[in-house]
């Protein structure tokens, strides 16, 4: 009889293992990715690294015409930044600054691509359990990666929406190195929606021309990486003006559908600090060199090896 029941609960146990290592279904993938472009949400969410946690408001609403974001920082200096049909405005220090909206990092809670090939080809999706945030019910889900060159991600979506109510990024022995959490959250209802297109005395609001910051051009500048983690596509390469820069500076950006890695190669100043080395914040890792007279710069959210690996790889190969 105890035989009969240690089987029955060796069984039960691998029944639930398997159960928890589940594939996620594209549909619901799907579901998850146009979740924070499609649902009016209105809540406050945390984001902690390195020991440091900021607070942000957000509100995101969707007309018949386009979908309406706002972005308010509740710690530190005051700052607003509004996304309205693919543009981005930032308001800091009494001025409202037209920005770059092709950053090549993902922003919570917009963090799955629109096209899921690439996670399917870099990363297995499993079901991770049930767990409630914010006082939502949630699907947790694990994208575990095919190789050790990139991070490790766990969502918390939300069971009827989709949408993400919490993000982490995993590093070695499943360790949190950032976390994004909603603490409170609304979802759906009566969403307040007055700041869509009004204006202040400071020449706030959508629709007001700001002052606009200098984009990048389109280029093909010969230079080259030849150690990408598989599964990396160029997203962009342009040339742009950069602030505190003596000339303007070439970036290719490169992503795998979770993660972005972005490369700046511009002329080295001899009057400038040797900068070879390795920073982080967060998942994101920064390593630069001189080659050539250049100062080459990695920055990636992948493991530190990653960017090295990536920073060793850059060359010239002419236009």
């Amino acid at each position: 009889m105890r035989i009969c029941i240690a089987l029955c609960g060796l069984l039960l146990v691998a029944a639930n293992t398997h159960a928890g290592e589940r594939e996620v279904s594209l549909d619901w993938l799907k579901t998850v990715a146009f979740a924070a472009h499609q649902t009016d949400y209105s809540g406050v969410f945390v984001y902690q690294y390195d020991n440091r946690v900021e607070t942000s408001r957000i509100t995101h609403v969707v007309e018949p015409d386009s979908e309406y974001e706002k972005l308010e920082s509740l710690d530190g200096p005051r700052r607003e930044i509004i996304r309205h049909h693919g543009q981005v405005w930032c308001y800091i220090s009494h001025k409202m600054v037209q920005v770059d909206s092709q950053q090549g990092r993902s922003r919570f809670p917009s963090l799955l691509p629109e096209q899921l090939s690439s996670l399917s080809a870099n990363y297995q999706a499993r079901e991770a359990g049930v767990e409630r945030v914010a006082g939502h019910n949630t699907h947790v889900i694990l994208f575990q990666p095919m190789d050790n060159l990139r991070y490790a991600h766990k969502i918390w979506a939300h069971t009827d929406s989709g949408l993400l109510l919490k993000a982490a990024v995993l590093g070695d022995k499943n360790k949190v190195i950032e976390q994004y959490t909603f603490t409170q959250l609304q979802i759906g209802g009566n969403i307040d929606r007055s700041w869509i297109g009004a204006q202040d005395s400071a020449g706030r609001g959508v629709g007001v021309a700001p002052e606009t910051a200098k984009g990048g051009t389109a280029i093909n500048s010969g230079w080259v990486v030849d150690a990408l983690p598989a599964g990396f596509r160029k997203t962009k390469e342009i040339q742009r003006p950069m602030r505190g820069k003596h000339a303007p500076v070439t970036q290719m950006v490169f992503s795998d559908g979770l993660s972005a890695i972005s490369i700046f190669i511009e002329p080295n100043d001899e009057d400038e600090d040797d900068r070879n080395g390795l920073t982080s914040r967060g998942a994101v890792n920064l390593h630069h060199k001189v080659l050539d007279k250049n100062l080459i710069t990695v920055v990636g959210e992948v493991p530190p090896r990653t960017v090295m690996q990536v920073l060793d790889s850059v060359r010239y190969n002419g236009k």
